[in-house]
């Protein structure tokens, strides 16, 4: 029998929750506020946690941080509850790594199948990380980081967000890494003066929201979609187990963000040294790249975000666009700058 920790302060709503789930055939515990329920999770170590999120001593915020924090308790699955619906506050909740929020009220459906299916996801989880090979022989270790890949797309969590929308914020805590299944991501910091630093630009394919595997430390930087785009998540606990266990696969990741270093450095070069025209020639080429378009496409992107990127004010990178459609290099239409000479845009000094 399933065991699920209801943590509530409403006496009432707590009452037939649990007597919900225990008609389900579900063993329930019960607390009253945050802190109780804290406790019991880590003694009882319950299968799902279901919290409210605004209690007295600990909000809900702080009991899954808490229970993220501790070895023990850090893969239970963990739901949310709260009558607060606002798009913030369902994304807060998800940044710190909960697996699913219900506002409140809720069908007693709603509740049944959103348990049922973070019990099922976190089988396959167990499954699969108990059947990865303990042997430290190449022919016994996933191979690959397509293989990592797979089992993102296969496991993780899928999210989606439009155009505009923050995926996770500067200062919140990182408990998930994300591949990219569609779409593309900028990272961005803001300085003291409240302007926009794009530092990395992220495709289909590739990995977002690395931090530290071993800890659930703060993001030095917030990501947002650039266009509409979709994710799948994965528990960076479960993915430290798969790592290591997989030394040519840790190999491979490393080499992976060594390059994405190497990357920033250069780019950090280019905007300490290079000049205005070079550096923007540079950013349109970059954002080529990343929107995956030949020359003669348009690429849609805001003025405010390529200088961003090249490190330049918007009117300077204004006026140079201006100069480069004078040159023949490109063509602009709104926010569309379509590449037409692209030899010569490499060779812009």
């Amino acid at each position: 029998m399933k065991k699920v920790l209801i943590i509530e302060d409403d006496t009432a709503l707590r009452e037939n929750t649990a007597e919900l789930l225990e008609l389900s055939d579900y063993e329930v515990i019960t607390a009253p506020n945050g802190r109780a329920g804290i406790e019991l999770a880590k003694k009882n170590k319950p299968d799902v946690v279901v919290c409210d999120i605004m209690m007295p001593e600990v909000d809900g915020y702080g009991v899954l941080e808490a229970l993220s924090l501790d070895t023990s308790t850090n893969q239970i699955p963990f739901i949310f509850l709260s009558a607060r619906t606002d798009h913030k506050e369902v994304r807060k909740g998800m940044d710190l790594g909960a697996d699913d929020y219900l506002t409140k009220p809720f069908e007693e459906e709603e509740l049944l199948k959103a348990i049922e299916t973070r019990l099922a996801k976190a089988g396959v989880f167990k499954t699969l990380l108990n059947n990865i090979p303990q042997s430290s022989s190449d022919e016994d270790q996933l191979r690959n980081l397509n293989e990592l890949k797979n089992f993102f797309d296969d496991n993780g969590e899928e999210l989606s967000f439009k155009k505009g929308e923050v995926i996770y914020q500067e200062g919140s805590r990182s408990f998930r890494i994300y591949l990219i299944t569609r779409g593309v991501v900028k990272t961005y910091q803001i300085d003291k003066s409240g302007k926009e630093l794009i530092t990395s630009l992220f495709k289909e394919d590739e990995f977002l929201g690395f931090t530290s595997i071993l800890d659930n430390v703060a993001y030095e930087e917030s990501a947002e979609a650039l266009e509409d785009v979709k994710l799948v998540g994965v528990s960076k606990s479960v993915l430290k187990d798969i790592l290591d266990n997989n030394n040519n696969l840790s190999m491979e990741l490393l080499q992976l963000l060594s390059h994405n270093v190497a990357h920033v450095k250069s780019q950090l070069l280019q905007m300490a040294y290079s000049s205005v025209r070079k550096k923007t020639a540079q950013t349109i080429l970059q954002f080529a790249s990343v929107y995956n378009k030949d020359a003669q496409e348009d690429i849609s992107i805001t003025r405010n975000d390529l200088a961003s990127v090249a490190g330049i004010a918007t009117e300077s990178l204004i006026r140079t666009l201006s100069g480069f459609k004078k040159d023949g290099l490109i063509e602009i239409e709104g926010r569309s700058i379509k590449i037409i000479n692209l030899s010569g845009l490499e060779k812009v000094e």
